[in-house]
This record gives structure tokens, C-alpha cells and sequence, in this order.
């Protein structure tokens, strides 16, 4: 199955879904993330039009961010995006790597 093909679920609708390599870009940056105390759980959904990763600083709170996954909007801004808790959208674009850079500014920090 290569990126931009959905799978189907049992009621016969197609979901779009992260795969393997994506997934290895965002846990990496998950990884790093919490182990700088930034981030400390997420969920994953794939729904008919967008896949979501969601991260959350505490579990039974809204998420701080969600990378989206739009097929739809491959030709157009791109297929990738990080959204704010706010749902404002801080970074959109066609590599999955360069969007998540929006992210990392948190990891760099000031060494004393």
C-alpha cells in the first residue's frame, strides 16, 4: 500500500491512513518530544478523508496538536499539515519532514 492509498474497514468505506514511513517520521519526533517533557501521550484516527495524529500534553485533555494527513489536498497546499490547539493551521506543505519542523522549535532550548 503506498501513501495515498486508503484502506477499506468492514462497513466497505475507505479510510486514509499513515504508513510505516510516516508513521517512523512522527514517533521520532514524538520520542524526542517527550523525553523533553513537551508531550506526553497521543491517539491516532483515520477517517474517510484525513488521518490524524494527535498529541496531548495530558491524556484527558484536547490535543496541543494534530499532524492531518489530506490526500485530497496533495495538488493543491499540500498533504500534510500541523494544526494548533486553537485549530489554526502553523504549518502546511507537501514534506511530511519540513511541515513537522514547526514542531521542533520546541526542542531547542538555551544551554547555560
Amino acid at each position: 500500500m503506498n501513501s495515498l492509498t486508503p484502506f477499506s474497514d468492514q462497513s466497505g468505506g475507505e479510510r486514509v491512513s499513515f504508513h510505516r514511513q510516516e508513521l517512523a517520521v512522527i514517533l521520532s519526533l514524538y520520542g524526542r518530544m517527550v523525553a523533553a517533557g513537551e508531550w506526553r501521550d497521543y491517539g491516532i484516527s483515520a477517517l474517510r478523508e484525513v488521518a490524524v495524529f494527535s498529541v496531548f500534553r495530558r491524556t484527558a485533555e484536547h490535543p496541543l496538536y494534530r499532524i492531518e494527513k489530506r490526500p485530497k489536498l496533495r495538488n493543491r497546499q499540500g498533504l500534510y499539515a500541523v494544526i494548533g490547539m486553537d485549530g489554526q493551521i502553523l504549518k502546511r506543505g507537501h514534506d511530511l519532514r519540513s511541515v513537522l519542523k514547526v514542531l521542533e522549535r520546541k526542542l531547542i532550548r538555551v544551554v547555560e
